[in-house]
């Protein structure tokens, strides 16, 4: 791709000057089903990660002026990072990324840190399913190439964010839940040739962390524990470093195509790009661009993080793994032991941004830790926090171009499962912003994020669901 000519018009202060201010409140009450964007320099949510990250690195500041560019990149999070990083490391360009609030604000600076070998919702027998077997052999190699592109990534630009490998560890919160690992298992080794192990309760209570719900657990061999916003941070520096710029407190509020090019409108001024990257995940506001109307259902994710255990409650714990774990319940807990000896666990919870901060969601995070360790009941919680999770209608994320005539691509839907697979999605992106998707020809590539008739009711079905999961995963 070629620079365009500077063109560029005079300077607004007064909406620059407002852009350039100090960071805005945090709002825990967001809801991108509601909210035109998703503010405009807010602050990071409180979370673990933000307390303990260290100093931001530099980033570009806001857009202050009418600005020409070859890519913009909406959304500052793992995929545009990567995004911008791949369209310099593999394709020479040098990309724009526009963030509303500060960089890596959203699900980026909020998740769990568990990088697994999975993206999107579905197992292994559901692609089989619903593909067929080649499809979802080559599948499961693309998934396993991008967790060796997020392995690289970290090694090779010595990005600390504190990784924890080891494997991952499926516990089985029920009997039944256990069959399901087992038949689950025998497909991963049969047909994918994946070497998953099936461990009984006292395995893993002896080897791994006296977790009183386990009946057994499935054990993968790749999983990595990071530190999020560290790694939100690495990206950041490794783009900068390649020659994109990032600037936040720049919300897209207004974003348009004529003539080639797309009008992306800030508080600071508007950026005409010649292509157009949207990797804004949970935080895509309603009618950014009309190809992800309806595509997408936003759903909340709590954590908490405990204070630092004491060796007694480590040992009666049995916590000696370090590695990511989740639990088989639809609305799966989420957790591990933090390299300074806090638990970190998360769940879903709340439906809206509005009741996001009733008590009731972080007792149901209590409720569970004390469920699953015992020993920790009345263990003080030193971090709170929520953040949305971009869950497509089938599962399944999509790295896609809507019309092949205009140049704007989408990277979304990876259902909680995006810490890793974002590397990878960025480099697929990037690939297609550069011309070269030769070869990309899976699902996920080929097909745009489904629509849903009844996605205008969807607060209502996801209430309904939310009901039913917790029948079916507790008591049927």
């Amino acid at each position: 791709m070629h620079s365009l000519a500077d063109t560029r018009i005079p300077l607004r202060t007064d909406e620059a000057s407002r852009a350039a201010a100090a960071p805005a409140a945090y709002d825990p009450t967001y809801d991108p089903l509601t909210a035109p964007h998703p503010g405009c320099g807010q602050d990071y949510a409180p979370t673990y990660w933000a307390a303990t990250a260290g100093t931001p690195p530099p980033d570009d500041g806001p857009i202050t002026h009418d600005v020409d560019v070859d890519v913009a990149i909406i959304g500052s999070g793992y995929t545009g990072l990567a995004t911008a990083i791949f369209l310099a490391k593999e394709h020479g360009i040098k990309a724009t990324v526009l963030e509303a609030n500060r960089v890596s604000w959203g699900c980026s600076s909020r998740n769990g840190g568990q990088v697994q070998n999975a993206s999107g919702r579905l197992t292994r027998s559901q692609w089989i399913e619903r593909w067929g077997l080649d499809v979802a052999r080559r599948l499961h190699a693309e998934i396993r190439d991008g967790f060796e592109t997020f392995k690289s990534l970290i090694a090779q630009e010595e990005i600390d964010c504190d990784p924890q490998p080891g494997g991952h560890l499926y516990i089985a919160h029920r009997p039944a839940a256990l069959r399901k690992l087992a038949a689950e298992a025998r497909v991963l080794k049969e047909q994918f040739g994946y070497e998953v192990e099936i461990l009984d309760a006292e395995t893993v209570r002896r080897r791994y962390v006296d977790e009183a719900e386990a009946t057994g657990a499935m054990h993968e061999p790749d999983g990595i524990g990071v530190h999020p916003l560290k790694l939100a941070f690495g990206y950041l520096k490794l783009a900068r470093k390649l020659g994109a710029t990032v600037h936040p407190t720049s919300p897209v509020t207004h974003f348009t195509s004529r003539g080639g090019y797309h009008y992306l409108r800030t508080p600071g001024g508007t950026v005409r790009a010649r292509a157009v990257g949207i990797a804004t995940g949970g935080y895509t506001a309603p009618g950014l661009h009309p190809s992800l109307t309806a595509r997408y259902l936003p759903v909340l994710s709590n954590s908490i993080v405990t204070r630092p255990m004491t060796a007694a409650e480590k040992a009666a714990c049995n916590f000696v793994t370090n590695e990511v774990i989740t639990d088989t319940r639809t609305l799966r807990f989420y957790y591990r032991k933090l390299p300074d000896d806090r638990v970190q666990i998360g769940s879903r919870s709340a439906i809206t941004g509005a009741d996001a901060p009733h008590p009731r969601h972080l007792q149901l995070l209590i409720d569970g830790l004390h469920r699953k360790f015992p020993a920790l009941k009345g263990i003080d919680i030193d971090y709170s926090w929520w953040g949305w999770v971009d869950v497509s209608h089938d599962m399944m994320p999509r790295i896609f171009q809507p019309d092949p005539e205009e140049t704007v691509f989408y990277a979304l839907g990876y259902g909680g499962n995006g810490v890793m697979y974002s590397a990878q999605a960025g480099r697929r992106m990037a690939q297609r912003i550069a011309g070269k998707a030769d070869g990309l020809d899976l699902p996920i590539f080929t097909s745009p994020l489904p629509g849903h008739a009844l996605a205008p009711f969807r607060r209502l079905g996801q209430r309904i669901l939310y009901r039913w999961y917790y029948l079916r995963d507790e008591y049927l």
